[in-house]
């Protein structure tokens, strides 16, 4: 068996260049599904709540295409650290992150609405900053563009400058964890 023809519910540049590693062949078409965060979800709920209800917009649309939704945010404690308004914001969410321990979870959701299938799973990676001045949280924020990365950082860029180490998938916190979604393409693919 093969898979059926795939769709990135995202327009993440980012999340696109990780699935070409796994898939030469997709499609791009952005979901519109609002994301949600309920006090009463863990991190990993919140994660795979979204990504099957960014799936599931597009899925509606094209019913045959294996439909590929992902979620990632930072948590602090349990605290969501989403994209930052502006840059203020992004200064204060480095701040909080310096010297610390949080995690990156992505939500991942595949689904073939024709078939009623769907394989829902999320990845959690530990990321340990270093202890950092407000001189070094500005330079860094001049280097990238905080705004549009959840918890105001991106590990590919410039990542060395603010992370002291990772424990889990790198890929993960760019934005898809390419080790087990390609366990769950090939489990797909087998049927």
């Amino acid at each position: 068996m093969k898979l059926p023809p795939l769709i990135l519910a995202s327009a993440s540049p980012r999340r696109a260049e990780l699935l070409r590693l796994l898939a030469a062949d997709f499609r791009v078409l952005p979901s519109t599904a609002e994301e949600v965060a309920h006090d009463h979800l863990t991190p990993l709920e919140v994660c795979q709540l979204n990504a099957h209800r960014k799936a599931r917009v597009v899925a509606k649309k094209i019913p045959d295409a294996l439909v590929l939704g992902a979620d990632t945010l930072v948590f602090l404690d349990n605290e969501i650290l989403g994209k930052p308004r502006n840059m203020k914001e992004a200064e204060k969410m480095l701040s909080s992150l310096q010297g610390r321990t949080h995690q990156v979870v992505t939500g991942v959701c595949l689904m073939h609405l024709r078939s009623h299938s769907e394989r829902i799973f999320a990845v959690s990676t530990d990321v340990l900053f270093h202890p950092l001045t407000k001189k070094q949280i500005r330079d860094y924020l001049k280097k990238i563009h905080p705004l549009d990365k959840a918890g105001a950082y991106a590990i590919q860029d410039a990542g060395e400058f603010i992370i002291s180490e990772i424990s889990g998938s790198f890929s993960n916190v760019v934005g898809l964890p390419v080790e087990k979604l390609r366990e769950e393409l090939a489990a797909w693919a087998r049927g």
